[in-house]
């Protein structure tokens, strides 16, 4: 799927194991410099139980921020194990504050602004993707 600037985004099914069972969200995968990049950029809305998953390809200290970014979104980040390590909510659009778990990550997912407490997603849990190893 493309939208501004261009860039080209594949799809996945990504799962996160919570306390409450898992939940399944429709990721674009954002695996390369570009994509990563473009992010979420100009979007005007993202619907429930869709996201992106920023894939960093190894451990490494991600800090996001919301530039061009129309609409509020929760922030996940991953370690390489897939758990949970930070949860940023309700990241305000246009604000250029660094968001940044403080320790390296191997994913970043952004969802919809209040989602990850609509689904009781807490940090400690773990996101179930080809990507992350040891997972429980």
């Amino acid at each position: 799927m493309s939208f501004a600037g261009g860039v080209t985004f594949g799809r996945d099914t990504v799962i996160i194991k919570t306390n409450n069972g898992p939940v399944s969200f429709e990721m674009e995968i954002a695996s390369d410099y570009e994509q990563r990049k473009q992010g979420l950029m100009f979007r005007t809305e993202l619907a429930d139980g869709k996201g992106m998953l920023f894939d960093y390809g190894f451990p490494y200290e991600a800090a996001m921020w919301m530039k061009n970014t129309l609409i509020p979104l929760d922030m996940l980040f991953v370690r390489s194990d897939g758990k949970i390590t930070y949860i940023h909510h309700r990241a305000v659009p246009g604000d250029l504050t660094a968001i940044s778990a403080g320790e390296p990550v191997r994913a970043v997912i952004e969802l919809a602004g209040g989602q990850a407490k609509a689904k009781k997603i807490k940090v400690g849990d773990y996101v179930d993707y080809k990507i992350f190893t040891n997972r429980p």
